[in-house]
């Protein structure tokens, strides 16, 4: 039994007792301890999935060591039954967490050492006890885990609805998992010397031990624009891969999972941004060892001489060892029909060396979707490897105009409101009349320095240019 979730969930219950004798508790006669336990009973109830463990040995246990309550396999399953069959209990946070949420919000409430709201507190034992609920089976389903993430996503976003989320005020990033490591990384390893010699002609990111703070990332992931799927993927992806490693610490089977994905979508739909952050993420948990990401397309690949590209593909996994190979534009190692094309001799070389660095790295490959589906089915090499597909979806017009107004802030530019109203239209127009060619985000940025360039135009003739002059952007500006 983790000692520190028994200390946090009696420090749960003892508050509960205090706000409800301050007025903040239910008037229904029942207690908050009461009303506590029996939240927690519900929402472990609703993490079973039944295929994946017919007797409920190891969950009627585990409820009895943490909750003191006894089930029998029958009783518990019309429990389940009876208590989260009706989707609304996955749409309602828990009835204790509004109540610590309503003291919370009175300013009376204590906080912790660490500053957070008891509110977030409380989430913290239903994110640390789902998580050991279903690292303690000898099997754990994906039905399980996306319950788990899934729920605790719904409560999260109540609790940063209500700016309880971070220290002071509130919020604890998406998907937070228990026990996620030290805010700050060991010191970062140093990629081989290889990979010092070829950073002229590869796209490498390395990070920072400021950058690689697992809170953060997962908070920078729930902020980015849409891509609401997506995220809920990746979080789904991260509480495995915690899962696994708690299993495996404790001598269990783990489950299988595979590292390599598909990121299929049109252009600028936010893929590579979502692989950045996935490589400092795996870091953080301790996925892979160094955390880096090697960003490559074809060329970097292939060479137009027999036996060169099997080296140059070589060169650059060995490059990527210890963290994650971006391959954008994958399916273009496959477009050759007519054997004299040496993409797939880049394909046979990467895939024996995926074999032989299993432990050791992740390769992501990306493209249009139905492009990318066609690449992984034209050798059953790769399908066998690549079966985790994430979805990207073009952005609507709003969301454009959200990646817009983020652009210029992070530039220092300050639309009027005319002009947001012209840029508003602008997108949704954009969106509605869009054609194959059409790039998302990529349409954003290009449109932001149009701009920026109409404004330096307009700007260079004025005298006496104020700051605020030189960060407003009028509807002169905008306008294409």
């Amino acid at each position: 039994m983790l000692m520190s979730l028994k200390q946090e969930l009696n420090d749960c219950y003892m508050y509960g007792e205090i706000i409800s004798h301050q007025g903040f508790g239910p008037d229904t006669g029942i207690s908050m301890r009461e009303m506590i336990k029996f939240d927690l009973l519900q929402f472990l109830a609703y993490l079973i999935d039944k295929q994946s463990s017919p007797t409920l040995y190891s969950e009627i246990s585990f409820i009895h060591q943490y909750l003191g309550e006894y089930f029998t396999p029958n009783k518990l399953e019309i429990f389940k039954v009876e208590r989260t069959y009706d989707k609304s209990f996955a749409e309602n946070p828990p009835r204790s967490l509004t109540y610590f949420a309503k003291a919370d919000l009175s300013g009376k409430s204590a906080y912790t050492t660490k500053g957070f709201s008891k509110s977030r507190n409380l989430y913290n034992v239903y994110v640390k006890m789902g998580q050991e609920f279903i690292s303690s089976k000898r099997e754990a389903s994906q039905k399980e885990l996306d319950a788990f993430t899934n729920y605790t996503a719904m409560m999260e976003e109540y609790i940063r609805k209500l700016k309880l989320f971070e220290p002071g005020k509130g919020p604890i990033p998406a998907g937070k998992i228990a026990n996620s490591g030290s805010s700050k990384s060991t010191k970062k390893d140093n990629v081989e010397d290889k990979l010092d010699g070829m950073k002229g002609n590869l796209n490498v990111k390395e990070f920072s031990d400021e950058e690689l703070n697992y809170e953060d990332l997962m908070k920078e992931l729930n902020t980015l624009v849409g891509l609401d799927e997506v995220k809920r993927d990746i979080k789904s992806l991260v509480n495995l891969l915690k899962v696994k490693k708690m299993r495996e610490e404790r001598g269990m089977k783990q489950p299988s999972v595979s590292l390599h994905m598909v990121f299929s979508g049109n252009p600028g739909t936010g893929k590579t941004t979502v692989a950045r952050l996935l490589s400092k993420i795996y870091k953080c948990i301790d996925v892979v060892p160094k955390g880096h990401l090697v960003e490559v397309d074809r060329s970097n690949l292939v060479e137009g001489y027999v036996g060169q590209t099997a080296i140059k593909t070589k060169e650059v996994v060995e490059s990527a060892l210890g963290g994650i190979l971006f391959i954008d534009e994958a399916y273009t190692l496959t477009a050759g029909k007519d054997g004299k094309d040496f993409g797939q001799e880049a394909v046979d070389t990467l895939l024996k060396l995926m074999e032989d660095n299993r432990d050791n790295l992740v390769v992501i490959v990306a493209g249009y979707t139905d492009l990318m589906k066609e690449f992984v089915e034209s050798n059953p090499g790769l399908k066998s490897r690549f079966n985790k597909y994430i979805f990207f979806k073009d952005y609507t017009g709003d969301q454009l105009y959200d990646i817009f107004m983020s652009m210029c802030d992070k530039q220092e530019y300050i639309p009027n409101s005319a002009g947001k109203e012209y840029v508003k239209g602008y997108f949704n127009d954009k969106v509605e009349n869009k054609d194959e060619n059409f790039a998302n985000a990529r349409e954003v940025r290009n449109y932001l320095e149009r701009s920026i360039s109409r404004q330096a135009s307009r700007i260079v003739e004025m005298e006496d240019v104020s700051d605020k002059q030189l960060k407003t952007l009028t509807k002169s500006d905008l306008e294409e």
